[in-house]
């Protein structure tokens, strides 16, 4: 089921919600969802304990149980890690992302598993200006894939997560050093 059929314009469906909304948001005619990203916008935990980032925009469904989600994210990158994601999200010290990230000039597919703090991992060059990226759930296990043309799936990490049952799951946009970014999800699809 695409999340996003249901939505339109500047209306969500009854199950999707914001937290942090960001000011410029809206559903094109094609049903992609345009998010501007706020300046200085993450989800980050430092390991250091200096600083604590839960500002980014991130629209998000409840789901329940084992569940499989795609989307495909375009990024306009001008700033280093202006980045789409997806993201699971059990509270505020319990989450992962997996972004489509402008990291040292290139397009890159980072993930970040936090428990209690942040596990930031850079692991491949995007070959694909508008690539998928996909999490999988079983149990507390998760799985990160990438993929260029959203056929071949490159498996990412795979990572335990004390996590409820019932979780947050989504997309983010962000720009956490920039001045902000716009980002584009053209479909967020769970089965």
């Amino acid at each position: 089921m695409n999340l996003f059929d249901r939505c339109s314009d500047r209306n969500l469906s009854p199950e999707l919600k914001w937290m942090n909304e960001p000011g410029s948001w809206a559903f094109g005619e094609n049903g992609a969802l345009e998010i501007a990203a706020p300046p200085k916008s993450d989800f980050f935990i430092d390991p250091s304990g200096q600083s604590v980032r839960s500002s980014a925009p991130f629209l998000y469904a409840m789901k329940r149980g084992d569940f499989d989600m795609v989307t495909r994210v375009g990024v306009e990158m001008k700033a280093p890690y202006d980045s789409g994601c997806l993201m699971v999200m059990s509270d505020d010290g319990h989450w992962a992302k997996l972004c489509f990230e402008f990291y040292e000039s290139t397009p890159t597919i980072i993930s970040v598993v936090t428990n209690n703090h942040s596990d930031d991992c850079i692991s491949c060059k995007a070959e694909a200006s508008k690539p998928y990226l996909r999490i999988k759930r079983a149990g507390n296990c998760f799985t990160f894939y990438y993929s260029a043309d959203g056929q071949k799936w490159e498996t990412i990490r795979y990572f335990g997560l004390d996590c409820e049952e019932e979780i947050r799951i989504g997309v983010v946009a962000q720009s956490p050093t920039g001045e902000g970014c716009r980002v584009t999800f053209e479909h967020l699809v769970v089965t």
